[in-house]
């Protein structure tokens, strides 16, 4: 990939991420104060994105709304990437039964589609929730079936480093298998681990927006980029308020940037 779109990449999810962290700073109103009086205002002086039905200051939501999409689906990536790496590497190393057991569940939950398993876990779960534990029963529902690929890598590359020199020499210095697993095999998982956090990173991005798009994802009144994306729904209204289409565009330019700079990471694994 052409170093100036990795840099431009980085430079958009750079500002991505300082635009949410001062969400407080550049919208004073917050996400959920309503402007009863201005309602559905195109962008002016007092509102560059305009207002939505009940007055909210757009600008105000997208913000916020991007700290919860970027926060949720980090910390969700994060999570099945660690527990992933962790099942994989025990599984890949130790051989047997162990691996066998993970292999099965990983193709199982691989050959099912994504989408479909995050819509089956979220619906099984309570659907009327307060705000803030529409997050964190979110993150779960991406938690819970991303595992298997990062395990699925992390055990092949930790089967490979089973009978590699520096393990088979720690062996005969006396190390017993999870020392040499720890402190020898492990650390040099390192770079297959970060690839696949970042190839679960727009996924997870992707998945929120659609689970909170179709309401069961973040609640309202908190805003997230799926969230947002509902006012979409009508391509009427779009047409004359264009502007509602900017949550749609940082989601697209967000997981495109991501893409760019994982694509890097995983060409180097």
């Amino acid at each position: 990939m052409n170093t100036a779109w990795r840099i431009s990449a980085a430079g958009f999810l750079l500002l991505l991420v300082l635009g949410a962290v001062g969400a407080p700073w550049l919208a004073p109103a917050g996400y959920a104060e309503q402007f009863r009086q201005s309602p559905l205002q195109p962008p002016g002086r007092g509102f560059p994105l305009g207002t939505d039905e009940l007055g909210r200051d757009l600008l105000a939501r997208t913000l916020y709304g991007t700290r919860v999409s970027l926060l949720l689906a980090t910390a969700a990536a994060a999570l099945c990437t660690l527990a992933g790496s962790a099942v994989g590497v025990i599984a890949g190393f130790t051989g047997g039964l162990a691996d066998a057991i993970r292999s099965r569940f990983s193709i199982l939950l691989q050959s099912l589609p994504w989408m479909f398993l995050v819509l089956a876990v979220r619906a099984a779960l309570p659907l009327d929730l307060p705000p803030e534990q529409s997050v964190w029963i979110t993150f779960a529902a991406l938690a819970a079936v991303g595992w298997a690929a990062p395990a699925q890598v992390v055990a092949a590359s930790a089967r490979g480093l089973r009978r590699s020199d520096f393990a088979l020499r720690a062996r005969a210095e006396g190390g017993g298998t999870m020392q040499v697993l720890f402190r020898q095999v492990a650390p040099n998982l390192r770079t297959a681990v970060f690839s696949q956090f970042l190839t679960l990173l727009p996924a997870f991005v992707l998945s929120e927006a659609t689970l909170s798009l179709l309401g069961l994802g973040v609640a309202e009144p908190l805003p997230s980029w799926g969230v947002l994306l509902r006012g979409l729904e009508d391509p009427a209204a779009v047409a004359g308020r264009p502007w509602r289409l900017v949550p749609l565009l940082l989601l697209l330019l967000t997981t495109a940037s991501m893409q760019i700079l994982g694509a890097r990471q995983v060409h180097k694994t």
